[in-house]
């Protein structure tokens, strides 16, 4: 079949499809930052290299290349080598090969893990040609740890890996003179509007714009803040037509709905968004499913208190814990044996254990049915 990259449009036999950031890489890859000035779709592509195993490729305070990083990259055994999407495969060669990205400089790359406060965090600075920064920000890995600090953002008013979000935003602005942008995907995203909002303020004026691709919002006190206000009109968030994750909590920054291939939750994959050029390929709206989804979810808010969302996170966690397993991969890979356990858990759990899980799912599935029925799809989302 021939393959034909032209602008956004891709021709696969007689059947017509649109880009994603591998063909943008695969048709803009040659253009230099100052023939094609960083747009949307770079900042996308950035907030995914944060994602790179990069902790056996980059030592304390040395600057490389993403060439030179992913040289090293590709000599490393097997068993150390980490991807949490298929699509870094090929994005990470990708990037390395081509004269747009393969000369950005990579420095201050940070990887934290602490199980005792509950704290994933991961972050990395992009130097660019056209003497700017751009400070990457990872989301949420495939750690229960991790997971765990996405479901206390739901009753925390700050989670550690957002005031370590902070302090990397302060000390890498005084290590650097330029100008920045900040973004992630996911959690990394909301880390970087939490970043930039409450960073000291001799920073902010050096800060160009902020990207959040398809992560959470925040608790009203946040949104209410003096330095959110001020901080709004530099955020754009970027959501597929039927987020789930980048609707959650409260926003009211700009934000553009980004077509997608896939459906649902697979939407929150950034390797499935579409390109033309420069630019996303816009949606006219979000899905039907999605807003069912967020009025649920925001419902549930309002009806389970921050405390019974704490004690259910606590408990729903201790469940899991009892696999031994320390990823959601580990749990996969062993199903039978791994969801007995969590059955067995559950079983033994106290009066108080099982009316927390009971009660909080129950309020939950409730909202889900009255939402169905409100938007007159009761069947076909029924059957979802």
């Amino acid at each position: 079949l021939m393959n034909i990259c032209s602008g956004g449009f891709i021709l696969k036999g007689n059947v017509i499809n649109m880009a994603n950031i591998l063909d943008y890489i695969e048709w803009r890859g040659d253009l230099p930052f100052n023939q094609s000035p960083f747009n949307e779709i770079d900042n996308l592509i950035l907030s995914r290299v944060s994602y790179f195993s990069f902790d056996e490729i980059i030592s304390d305070g040395e600057e490389i290349t993403i060439k030179e990083a992913y040289k090293r990259f590709s000599k490393l055994d097997e068993e150390k080598i980490k991807y949490l999407i298929k699509g870094d495969i090929d994005l990470f060669p990708a990037l390395a090969k081509s004269e747009r990205f393969g000369n950005l400089i990579l420095r201050d790359f940070i990887n934290k893990f602490d199980v005792k406060t509950e704290k994933q965090f991961c972050a990395i600075t992009i130097m660019l040609p056209d003497q700017t920064a751009y400070v990457s920000y990872r989301g949420t890995d495939n750690t229960l740890i991790g997971w765990k600090e996405d479901f206390n953002m739901s009753f925390m008013e700050y989670v550690p890996a957002q005031i370590d979000a902070k302090n990397y935003l302060n000390d890498i602005a005084n290590k650097i003179t330029c100008d920045i942008r900040v973004g992630g995907h996911s959690k990394g995203g909301n880390l970087a509007v939490y970043a930039s909002t409450f960073c000291d303020e001799k920073i902010k004026d050096r800060i160009i714009k902020v990207y959040n691709n398809d992560g959470p919002g925040f608790f009203e006190e946040v949104i209410k803040t003096k330095e959110y206000q001020q901080n709004l009109p530099k955020i754009h968030t970027y959501i597929p037509q039927a987020s789930i994750i980048g609707r959650m909590l409260n926003h009211e920054e700009k934000t553009t709905i980004v077509q997608s291939t896939q459906f649902g939750i697979y939407q929150h994959d950034l390797f499935n968004w579409q390109v033309m050029g420069s630019k996303f390929v816009t949606a006219y709206g979000l899905t039907e499913n999605s807003e069912i989804i967020d009025k649920t979810l925001k419902k549930w808010l309002q009806e389970v208190s921050p405390e019974q969302r704490e004690k259910f996170a606590v408990t729903l966690f201790e469940i899991l814990a009892s696999t031994d397993a320390n990823t959601l991969s580990e749990i996969n890979a062993n199903k039978f044996a791994n969801y007995k356990k969590i059955f067995e858990s559950y079983k033994n759990l106290d009066e108080e254990g099982k009316n927390i899980i009971n009660n909080t799912v129950k309020t939950l599935l409730n909202i889900v049915k009255e939402n169905i029925k409100k938007s007159g799809k009761k069947d076909e989302l029924e059957n979802k």
